[in-house]
C-alpha cells in the first residue's frame, strides 16, 4: 500500500507543480506582463492547465485511487493519508467528467478575457469585452453540461468553489439576508447624514498609502519573506506553493482607506494559505477547504479586525502620523466611526459591511440567469443596473462602476460570488468562537497583538487545509453549523450602537 501511496503522491505533486506554474503566469499577466504578450500567455496557460488535467485524470491515477480507497475505507476522518485519498478521489471524479480539450479551451478563453477586461474597464466600454464574455459563458455552460447529475448548471459550477453547497441552499441564504438587511439599511439611512466619513475622501498621497498598507499587513502577520504586495487593476491573492503567497491591490488617491481595507482582506486570504502544514505541500490537501472558507478568513481580518474599535485605537496613531495635516482633528473613535459608515456604493470591494451582501446577491442572480439562458450577455449591463437600483437604490453612471467592475467573469470564476457571503457568515462564527476560547483577543487587537487570534485560526482552521468539507470544518471549529443568525446579530449590535438605532 505504501508503494501505491508514494506513486500517487508523486503523480499529484507533478499536477500541483503544473497548476502552480500556470497560476504564476496568470499573476504575471495581471501585474507585470506587457499587453502585447496576451495571446502568447493565453496559449501557455492553456497548455499547462491541459497537461495538469491530463496527468490528474490518467487511468493510472484512477486505479491508484480505487485501490487506496479500498485500503483506507473506514479510516478515521482525521487520518492524513486517508484524507489525501478521499480529497483526490473527489477531485478526480470531477475532473474526469471534463474533456481535456474543453479544459484548454476554457483557460484559453479566460486568459484572453483577463487581458481584454482591464482595457474595457478603463474605457468603460462593455462592447469591447462582450465578445469574450459570450465565449466565456458558452464554455462554462459546456463545462456545466459535463455534470448531468447536477440539479442545475449553477450547481455544477458552484461545486468547484464550495463543495457540498447547492443553488437551493444559496438562494435560501440570500433570501434570509434580503429580508433582514434592507430594514437595517433603511434605519441607518434615516440617521446617516452627518458626514462622518468625509475625512476619508480627500487628496491622500498614493506612496504614503502604499507604505502604510504594507506596514499594516505585516503587523497582522503577513510574512514578506514568503510574499509580495504589488499593484494591479483588481485586488487578489494567489499562491504558488505553501511558502510563496502573494497579494495585490490598487490605490485610490481620493479614498484614504480603500487600499488599506482591501489589503487587510487579501492578507487574510494569504494568512490562510500560509497556515497549511508543510506535509501537505504539492498535494491536493495543501489548499483551502473551499472558497467560502477562504473568504471567511479575508472578511474576518478586513471586518472583524480591521473595522473594529480596538483596531483603530491601535492603528490610528500610525495613520494620523502618515497624514498629519488632514487628520489632525480626528480621534481614534471618530475614525472608527468613519470607516464604518454605511452608505450604498457602486463598487463591491469598497462596500460597507451592511450593504456588501446585496452586491453578491445581485451577481448570483445574474449568473444563474446567464447560465440558464434567461439573460443574454449583451443585456447584462441593463440587468445589472436594474438590480443595483432595486437593491442599493443607486443609478449606475457607467459600466466601469457596474458590470465591468469585477474580474471574476473575465477569469471564468462563475459560481464564485456566493462564497463571499458564505465567508461573511462563517467569519463571525469563527471570530465568536475564538473570543469564547481566548477572551483576551479583543484587548490584544487594541494593543496591536494579533498573534492570539492568528494562533487560534492556525489551530482550528488553517492547519486542516482541505482535509474536511467546508460544512464539516465549520462544525469542527465552532461546534455549530453555518448559520446567518450570528452574522445578523453581529451587524445589528454593532450598527445599532454606531447609529444609535
Amino acid at each position: 500500500m505504501q508503494n501505491k501511496l508514494a506513486d500517487l503522491k508523486a503523480r499529484l505533486a507533478e499536477v500541483d507543480d503544473l497548476e502552480n506554474t500556470a497560476s504564476l503566469l496568470e499573476w504575471d499577466q495581471l501585474t507585470m506582463m506587457p499587453p502585447g504578450g496576451a495571446a502568447g500567455r493565453a496559449d501557455q496557460v492553456a497548455t499547462l492547465q491541459k497537461l495538469a488535467h491530463e496527468k490528474f485524470t490518467a487511468d493510472e491515477v484512477g486505479h491508484l485511487l480505487a485501490d487506496l480507497g479500498a485500503e483506507y475505507q473506514g479510516a478515521p476522518a482525521e487520518d492524513n493519508e486517508a484524507a489525501l485519498v478521499r480529497v483526490a478521489t473527489r477531485l478526480f471524479r470531477r475532473k474526469t467528467q471534463i474533456p481535456p480539450a474543453l479544459v484548454a479551451e476554457m483557460f484559453q478563453a479566460t486568459s484572453t478575457g483577463q487581458s481584454i477586461w482591464p482595457r474595457a474597464r478603463a474605457a468603460s466600454d462593455f462592447s469591447a469585452f462582450l465578445p469574450q464574455l459570450e465565449k466565456i459563458f458558452d464554455v462554462k455552460r459546456r463545462v456545466a453540461a459535463c455534470f448531468p447529475e447536477a440539479a442545475s448548471p449553477y450547481d455544477a459550477l458552484l461545486d468547484e468553489y464550495e463543495p457540498g453547497a447547492n443553488t437551493v441552499q444559496v438562494r435560501a441564504m440570500f433570501d434570509e439576508l434580503k429580508r433582514e438587511l434592507p430594514p437595517l439599511v433603511q434605519a441607518i439611512a434615516a440617521r446617516s447624514d452627518d458626514g462622518r466619513d468625509a475625512i476619508l475622501h480627500g487628496d491622500y498621497d498614493e506612496a504614503a498609502q502604499w507604505a502604510l498598507t504594507r506596514r499594516a499587513v505585516e503587523q497582522i502577520g503577513y510574512d514578506f519573506n514568503q510574499g509580495r504586495l504589488d499593484p494591479t487593476v483588481h485586488p487578489f491573492e494567489t499562491s504558488f506553493g505553501l511558502h510563496d503567497v502573494r497579494i495585490t491591490n490598487r490605490v485610490r488617491r481620493d479614498h484614504l482607506t480603500a487600499c488599506l481595507m482591501g489589503s487587510l482582506h487579501e492578507a487574510g486570504h494569504a494568512l490562510y494559505d500560509l497556515g497549511y502544514p508543510d506535509q501537505y505541500a504539492r498535494t491536493p490537501l495543501g489548499h483551502s477547504a473551499s472558497l467560502g472558507i477562504h473568504e471567511s478568513q479575508s472578511r474576518l481580518w478586513e471586518n472583524l479586525v480591521g473595522r473594529s474599535r480596538g483596531y483603530w485605537h491601535y492603528f490610528f496613531p500610525q495613520m494620523q502620523a502618515a497624514f498629519a495635516p488632514q487628520l489632525a482633528a480626528q480621534t481614534a473613535d471618530s475614525f472608527y466611526r468613519a470607516v464604518n459608515t454605511v452608505r450604498p456604493t457602486y463598487v463591491r470591494v469598497e462596500a460597507d459591511e451592511v450593504t456588501y451582501n446585496l452586491h453578491t446577491v445581485l451577481r448570483f442572480e445574474l449568473e444563474v440567469d446567464l447560465l440558464e439562458g434567461r439573460l443574454e450577455p449583451r443585456h447584462a449591463p441593463a440587468a445589472w443596473n436594474a438590480k443595483v437600483k432595486e437593491y442599493l437604490g443607486l443609478t449606475v453612471p457607467e459600466d466601469r462602476l457596474g458590470v465591468l467592475q469585477d474580474t471574476h467573469w473575465a477569469s471564468g470564476l462563475i459560481g464564485y460570488f456566493p462564497t463571499y457571503t458564505i465567508g461573511n457568515l462563517a467569519s463571525v462564527q469563527f471570530f465568536n468562537k475564538a473570543v469564547a476560547d481566548v477572551p483576551s483577543i479583543p484587548a490584544d487587537i487594541a494593543h496591536g497583538q494579533f498573534d492570539t487570534l492568528l494562533g487560534w485560526l492556525r489551530q482550528n482552521v488553517h492547519r486542516h487545509a482541505r482535509k474536511y468539507l467546508p460544512g464539516d470544518l465549520i462544525q469542527i471549529a465552532t461546534g455549530q453549523p453555518l448559520s446567518a443568525k450570528p452574522y445578523l446579530a453581529y451587524l445589528h449590535k454593532k450598527y445599532s450602537e454606531l447609529y444609535s438605532l
